[in-house]
């Protein structure tokens, strides 16, 4: 009876902990998406002036990879990185596509409650990638 009891405790134990990492896991996910968004907004702002001076201003301000990779690189710097991310920075595909829509991919490492540890020792852990997107209009 007693080996059964255990049983059921670490697979209940089991259970929670998978539960809480998924959560922890996801909660990190928003978090650096929040981040991205802020960052894409930022960096579709940032007007390449070169562009500017040569072909004006058009239906948008103009951004060339240079300026949304700076300006996105800025602005995470002047931010504040959420508790549960172990650390983040630019990812592969920061730019722009078009040269009106800043793209901005974020890559982090999520801080997992009882499990990072664990995977600290067999030299893993769990990285997320998010992508977001912004483009800024001109009315007139």
């Amino acid at each position: 009876m007693s080996i059964l009891l255990i049983g059921m405790v670490a697979l209940t134990l089991t259970v929670i902990l998978a539960v809480v990492g998924v959560t922890a896991v996801q909660l990190t996910r928003i978090q650096l998406l929040d981040a991205a968004d802020a960052a894409a907004l930022d960096a579709s702002d940032a007007l390449a002036q070169e562009q500017v001076y040569e072909a004006g201003l058009g239906a948008g301000p103009p951004v060339s990879d240079a300026t949304v990779v700076d300006a996105a690189a800025e602005h995470l710097a002047g931010r504040e990185r959420p508790s549960r991310v172990q650390e983040w920075g630019l990812g592969a595909g920061t730019g722009t596509p078009d040269g009106r829509t800043a793209v901005v991919t974020l890559t982090g490492r999520a801080s997992i409650p009882v499990i990072s540890p664990v995977l600290a020792t067999f030299g893993g852990g769990v990285t997320i990638t998010v992508t977001s997107s912004a483009r800024s209009e001109v009315e007139g």
